[in-house]
């Protein structure tokens, strides 16, 4: 391990062997003993750091990025350190290099990191180190990007972007720590986004397309739930089977997911019409469904946003988006959740947070249903005042309709041990009844079906006689 030592002048200086069993000398020059035992102690944690493979502690990185430049061209000569010339931990530098080393990941996320990048360069310099960036300058980064009037997702995403850069630079040992680590990037849903886009709306908008290719663009992520651009392009005619009514939709941005390469979509009936227009329409040999507007410089969701215009409606918030979340929450009404995420291509917390929403005709479907009960409403028994008792009605069958009125009933008082009996004046057998009183309980038999103990409504008059509604189904 490392020592220190001392020269016939009085300077110290840090003895040490390195990998290769040769012995090192890191000269401090005059310095105290405890400055020695400091840099010695460090010198120590680097050596263990390269012999087992592993990078430095976070207290030894951040001891390593703050030093002067003399001490780590020191530490440079022995092995223990890069020099900061040979670096690239300016800003601009590093990112540029980090996304050109990304050379696995698809052109869309390269556009995004692009987008991370200019936002950083706006507010910092390009010649900016990279260690020279604090937790107090992400935070007012941050209050930039809220400047710019940029949604509240959309400066999340970017501040994930960041963090994720500002890790690279961690694991490259070119900054001890991530200064944008505590900046939130997890997307969170945003009901005020979202926008049902009705049936009626939604043929409208197919008057208004100029071709038939552009129906069916539309009617993909209307009745399909497909993502637009990335599976409308990617869709072949080879994937569309007529014989058995099913697409298979291949998804770019699932693919690195385990069994997310692709997934099995019904041809619902809405979108089998546009489909075979366009297949009649399709030139012989068409390898693509969508093949007119494939040119990567075309922004599909600005030229829908003009159709939507020409229909006389309003452009919605995220336009494609929204036409996935419409379908999903009309197939939820339909099928199990399971089953409509399978169709549409996310999870049931996704579904829950980002899609399914509550529409307009939910309210109307369920204010009618109330209109109906109020205009249809179930007859309730008779309720008596004062001393007389409600009668409940327990019956779990629809008691058949009586012509007559029951003959008055003696009292039979509840504290006798067994009831009397008595027959209706109604010609019609009915089951048996009881009626209940606050004096007592009366019974009324009718033989020809079982005994379900079915309810009458009914009433003691102080007078002394009963007063008996006519047999009569409660609902």
């Amino acid at each position: 391990m490392a020592s220190i030592g001392k020269d016939s002048n009085g300077t110290k200086q840090i003895l040490f062997y390195a990998a290769d069993g040769k012995r090192e000398t890191i000269r401090l020059g005059k310095a105290t003993q405890r400055q020695a035992e400091a840099v010695c102690l460090r010198v120590e944690k680097l050596v263990t750091a390269k012999l087992t493979g592993h990078s430095p502690d976070d207290e030894t990185s951040r001891w390593l990025s703050d030093i002067d430049d003399g001490l780590r061209q020191k530490l440079v000569k022995v092995g223990l350190a890069v020099s900061r010339d040979d670096r690239s931990d300016s800003l601009a530098t590093f990112i540029d290099s980090y996304i050109a080393m990304r050379t696995e990941v698809k052109p869309r996320t390269r556009d995004l990191y692009e987008q991370t990048r200019r936002s950083l360069l706006q507010f910092f310099n390009a010649d900016r180190q990279l260690s020279a960036i604090t937790p107090g300058d992400a935070d007012a980064w941050l209050l930039f990007l809220k400047e710019q009037g940029l949604a509240q997702n959309t400066i999340r995403r970017r501040c994930g972007r960041a963090k994720q850069l500002l890790k690279a630079a961690v694991r490259q040992k070119l900054v001890s720590e991530n200064p944008f680590a505590d900046l939130k990037a997890n997307v969170i849903g945003n009901e005020s986004r979202f926008y049902f886009v009705t049936q009626d709306e939604a043929q409208l908008v197919l008057s208004a397309c100029p071709d038939a290719e552009w129906r069916l663009i539309f009617a993909l992520s209307r009745y399909g739930g497909l993502r637009c651009p990335s599976e409308h392009l990617a869709l072949r005619w080879s994937d569309v089977n007529w014989e058995h009514g099913r697409i298979l939709v291949s998804s770019p941005k699932t693919e690195h997911l385990e069994s997310g390469e692709s997934r099995l979509i019904p041809m619902f009936a809405e979108l089998r019409p546009h489909l075979e227009l366009a297949f009649e329409q399709a030139a012989p040999g068409s390898e693509f469904v969508i093949s007119r507007y494939r040119d990567g410089g075309q922004n599909l969701r600005s030229q829908l946003n003009r159709i939507i215009c020409r229909a006389g409606l309003k452009p919605w918030p995220k336009t494609f988006q929204n036409l996935r979340s419409t379908r999903e929450t009309e197939l939820a009404e339909q099928f199990p959740l399971h089953v409509v995420c399978k169709w549409i291509g996310n999870s049931t917390p996704v579904a829950a947070k980002h899609y399914l929403q509550v529409a307009s005709e939910h309210f109307e479907r369920a204010a009618s249903v109330s209109k109906k009960a109020l205009q249809n409403p179930v007859q309730q028994p008779l309720e008596c005042t004062g001393n007389a008792a409600q009668i409940v009605n327990t019956a779990h069958e629809k008691t058949p309709e009586s012509s007559g009125v029951f003959e008055s009933l003696p009292v039979i008082s509840t504290e006798q041990s067994s009831p009397t009996w008595t027959r209706t004046n109604c010609q019609k057998v009915l089951n048996w009844q009881r009626v209940t009183t606050f004096r007592g309980t009366h019974l009324a038999r009718n033989p020809a079906r079982s005994m379900r103990g079915t309810l009458l409504c009914g009433c003691w008059s102080m007078n002394g006689r009963h007063c008996l509604t006519p047999l009569s189904p409660p609902f």
